[in-house]
């Protein structure tokens, strides 16, 4: 049996997405049909649809997103039918020598669903991050489903399927941020702002949030930032070490993936401190850092992926937090929005007043 469900398309690279109609087929073995009910617009999605992951077009995009299962295949029995789960792009293998090795967060072998979704033709698509969430239906590796408690909001808890978790886990997991820590993030967007939230449940002592925008500031503060530096208007470096008594932060997360960033990252933590890089860079770009200067500070350089998160572990305690009041989810859902607005909702990525838009079917 097959379903036919509308969903957006990026059939071409730098087109505008398209609305269409797509075939979504039964679950196999391993896999999980699932019915969606929200999904966050990434800028990851934007960087597909311009063809900078790479050009295996067209793309279904979407992929921070939640909803019910709806069906699985022969062999599951993690989910069920019926089950509120939110997706992820990390369905870890078990088996590979990061899996073996006890740190499944780093797996190098993520499972995704073997059948392909196809257009009405039958032409397969390219589901974003194995997933393909901007669809009324998907079909994703049975990993890919983490289940948590129903009473959540699926607008809100389905980014941590990728950029709220991305920026808690590289101030948790990543950064390891403790209690009394100075913390600086460099670049307010949705995952820098994440990061000052998860900065802020570890316990740090400062939280100094980073920016060219006042009103991502304002945000940021709001969300837990105990001090903001506007670097348009003063160096940042000289700013985080004025705020740390001279010394520099004890963990400085990059959110913005460009070199002149991480080279105010770099400079700006104190010795022994924790550089990390969850901003995405483009291939293009180098960085030059003196080599005694590395040698010479110590401390880590580290770059975050996804957060270094576990969904199977992160997701469901992240979702309690939210339930309990402890975790403001929402406040990172700028905008609801409908499946045929996603074009529109990449325009307002440039705006920069929007942390996320989110498409709620």
């Amino acid at each position: 049996m097959t379903h036919q469900v509308r969903a957006v398309v990026a059939r071409g690279k730098g087109a505008p997405v398209s609305l269409e109609t797509i075939i979504v087929p039964d679950p196999g073995p391993g896999e999980a049909l699932v019915k969606v009910e929200a999904c966050g617009v990434c800028h990851t999605d934007l960087h597909y649809r311009e063809g900078g992951i790479d050009d295996d077009f067209p793309f279904l995009l979407g992929h921070e997103a939640a909803g019910v299962v709806e069906a699985v295949g022969e062999g599951v029995t993690d989910v069920a039918p019926g089950d509120f789960v939110i997706l992820n792009w990390r369905a870890v293998c078990g088996n590979c020598r990061a899996c073996l090795r006890g740190r499944p967060w780093y797996c190098f072998n993520t499972h995704n669903a073997k059948q392909k979704m196809t257009l009405l033709d039958g032409t397969e698509l390219s589901p974003a991050l194995g997933i393909g969430a901007f669809a009324e239906k998907t079909l994703v590796a049975a990993g890919q489903c983490t289940k948590v408690d129903p009473a959540a909001s699926a607008a809100a808890v389905g980014l941590l399927g990728c950029g709220v978790m991305a920026g808690l886990g590289a101030a948790i997991n990543t950064g390891n941020v403790g209690r009394g820590d100075t913390v600086a993030v460099i670049g307010c967007g949705g995952v820098g702002d994440a990061a000052v939230v998860g900065s802020s449940l570890a316990g740090a002592s400062r939280i100094i949030a980073v920016d060219i925008d006042d009103n991502k500031l304002e945000t940021a503060k709001k969300l837990g930032a105990t001090h903001t530096v506007n670097s348009r208007n003063a160096d940042a470096v000289e700013a985080i070490r004025e705020l740390t008594g001279g010394f520099g932060a004890d963990v400085v997360i990059e959110a913005v993936g460009r070199p002149e960033t991480y080279q105010q990252a770099f400079y700006a933590r104190d010795l022994a401190g924790t550089v990390v890089l969850v901003g995405v860079p483009t291939p293009e770009m180098k960085l030059e850092l003196p080599l005694l200067d590395v040698f010479g500070r110590g401390g880590a350089l580290k770059s975050s992926w996804y957060g270094d998160c576990l969904p199977s572990r992160d997701f469901p305690m992240l979702v309690d937090l939210y339930l309990q009041g402890r975790l403001d989810l929402d406040a990172f859902v700028t905008e609801t929005i409908a499946l045929d607005e996603v074009e529109k909702a990449f325009e307002r990525m440039h705006g920069g007043d929007v942390l996320r838009s989110v498409v709620v079917f």
